[in-house]
């Protein structure tokens, strides 16, 4: 069932998106060449904790942790482990969710450590450009096809990379993941049609090969399943979550005020 939420419920997601961005924002300066992933679990969490609010994730499925991070070639779902340090030119994807007195947000970001390489400014260029032409198509009327074909159209056709078709964005709140289902890839004018109300996350996965297809690996020390990239390329994703409005589509997890005025609840 999808559930339209009200402007009170949109108003208390977006405090909870403004937590989870601080988080985000918080982490530019931190993360750095040889730090454990370990860190960035505690630093996620400890800001949510701090800001009187808990990371969403825990416990659902059996997952112990606040955050998912994924580097390089792993394209989501990975742990934060203990041990393992990052390099320079890795891709890191972070990804997490926040409960603020029961409204929930969520949003992942890319980062990269120490240089970048043209290759990884071009996937994380097509990779935040496909989730922006996502988000201007999440209009009263449109429907879900439009969201799908204007990411698919932008990075297979015009930029032959690998459009991850396997994992999807979501309706949220009060759960974190319900109806709709949000692919990014599909046909224009087909699908679900979006009403004001609804609140989704836009979550591309780019694969930089090529490929959309996606694997199952395995974390040695505790058996859970993550996803890596078919033909092993790096993979980047950037998430918001955003509200559908008579005013079109408002982001709930911006990072940027002024890049993003034009998506902000007024």
């Amino acid at each position: 069932m999808i559930t339209l939420k009200s402007p009170r419920e949109i108003a208390g997601m977006q405090h909870s998106g403004a937590i989870l961005a601080g988080a985000h924002i918080m982490l530019r300066d931190k993360l750095h060449v040889g730090m454990d992933t370990w860190e960035i679990e505690q630093l996620v969490d400890q800001y949510i904790q701090a800001h009187d609010a808990t990371a969403s994730e825990k416990g659902v499925d059996g997952y112990k942790y606040a955050t998912c991070i994924s580097i390089n070639d792993e394209v989501a779902h990975a742990t934060p482990r203990r041990g393992l340090k990052l390099k320079d030119h890795d891709v890191v994807k972070v990804d997490f969710c926040v409960n603020w007195h029961g409204y929930q947000s969520d949003s992942a970001w890319t980062y990269v450590i120490g240089d970048s390489t043209p290759e990884i400014d071009e996937l994380l260029a097509v990779t935040h450009k496909a989730l922006y032409l996502g988000i201007e198509q999440a209009q009263v009327g449109n429907r879900v096809g439009d969201i799908g074909h204007a990411i698919e159209d932008y990075v297979e056709r015009q930029h032959h990379m690998g459009d991850v078709r396997d994992l999807i964005g979501h309706g949220i709140g009060p759960s974190v993941h319900e109806a709709p289902d949000i692919y990014h890839y599909g046909t224009p004018h087909q699908g679900l049609r979006l009403k004001a109300g609804m609140v989704i996350t836009i979550e591309p996965m780019v694969n930089a090969g090529g490929s959309w297809e996606i694997d199952t690996e395995v974390v040695p020390e505790t058996g859970w399943e993550y996803y890596v990239s078919g033909d092993r390329s790096l993979s980047a994703q950037f998430e918001h979550t955003l509200a559908i409005t008579n005013d079109g589509p408002k982001i709930l997890t911006s990072q940027d005020p002024e890049g993003d005025k034009k998506f902000l609840l007024k």
